[in-house]
């Protein structure tokens, strides 16, 4: 992998070939932390991480802004060096991994140059990997084959994360990091980008992304890590992550509804009534519902919804959270 920069006015400066040499571990993992913590100065930004992430597997990286995911991402590509503790990516060290032409990245701060067309940027990220993909791979699969003629500095939002995304795969790697990918796509491009990802891990390549949209980490991660205060929180599948908290919702129609009845049923911790629409919030919703039917209120519409993503989120991020979890 090599990142791509351009000077103030858009012109292409030279590639930067990152060589940061740090221990290698286990040659079985794409991925893998042992011990690792990084300082700046006073600020502690990782704290004695340990990760593993198998070859293969589509992992999101979550956490709030500060939690350490830039860094964790910077020390896997061999920008950042660990202040202790090793970091391996493919099984080598990062700067060996990224001479290797075996990583690809599209990250939300590179920038694209001017004056510079699609196809011909493309052209110079491909010329920067021993073994890249052809062109017309690489413009079809961020499907922007019909844009090839079409100035960088000309491309909407979306056209630009798909060119990033292009710059990203060019050299068809084995381990490709995404930084909030789909940020101003539309919902077909977005929709055709996971498909493409979802098909590149079939082939056994692995996909890292950070994101904040929390809903699509949890459709198409095979796994989700989340990072508070420099620290692992969770590991495991959206569905382990989500069951963790054990709150329910209970929605249901009720005309007449009576807030101090409906909170005394067991289980109960909230009720929110809007005209004739209830939502309560329950810590054991099968009895709730149970002593619901038994009430013989006529409701309608009855729904249970466990916790999302986004509410397991809050938790797991807020200063009270719990020790850490790992369902690997």
């Amino acid at each position: 992998m090599t990142l791509i920069q351009t000077d103030p006015g858009g012109a292409v400066r030279p590639p930067i070939a990152t060589t940061v040499g740090l221990a290698p571990a286990a040659s079985g993992a794409a991925v893998r932390f042992d011990g690792v913590s990084r300082r700046f100065g006073d600020v502690l930004a990782l704290d004695r991480i340990d990760l593993s992430i198998r070859p293969g597997e589509t992992v999101a990286l979550l956490g709030p802004n500060g939690a350490g995911k830039s860094t964790a991402i910077g020390m896997m590509l061999g920008l950042l060096e660990p202040t202790s503790g090793t970091v391996a990516t493919l099984g080598m060290t990062p700067g060996q991994a990224v001479a290797s032409g075996r990583i690809g990245s599209m990250l939300q701060a590179t920038g694209l140059p001017t004056n510079v067309r699609v196809g011909e940027l493309v052209e110079f990220a491909r010329h920067l990997y021993p073994n890249p993909l052809s062109q017309a791979v690489v413009l079809e699969r961020a499907g922007l084959t019909a844009l090839s003629d079409r100035s960088a500095d000309r491309l909407s939002g979306g056209e630009s994360q798909r060119l990033r995304f292009a710059i990203g795969i060019a050299g068809d790697p084995d381990l490709v990091f995404l930084d909030e990918p789909t940020v101003a796509m539309d919902v077909e491009t977005r929709r055709a980008f996971w498909a493409d990802m979802r098909r590149s891990a079939a082939d056994g390549r692995t996909i890292l992304f950070a994101t904040h949209y929390l809903d699509e980490a949890d459709q198409v991660a095979d796994r989700i890590v989340v990072l508070h205060h420099g620290r692992i929180v969770a590991d495991g599948t959206g569905r382990a992550i989500r069951g963790r908290i054990a709150t329910r919702t209970i929605r249901f129609d009720l005309a007449g509804a009576d807030p101090v009845r409906l909170a005394s049923l067991p289980g109960v911790t909230d009720v929110d009534i809007n005209l004739d629409s209830v939502r309560l919030s329950s810590a054991d919703a099968d009895r709730t519902v149970r002593e619901l039917i038994l009430a013989d209120l006529p409701i309608h519409d009855l729904e249970v919804r466990g916790a999302d993503l986004e509410d397991a989120f809050v938790v797991l991020t807020s200063d009270g959270a719990g020790t850490t979890e790992t369902n690997p």
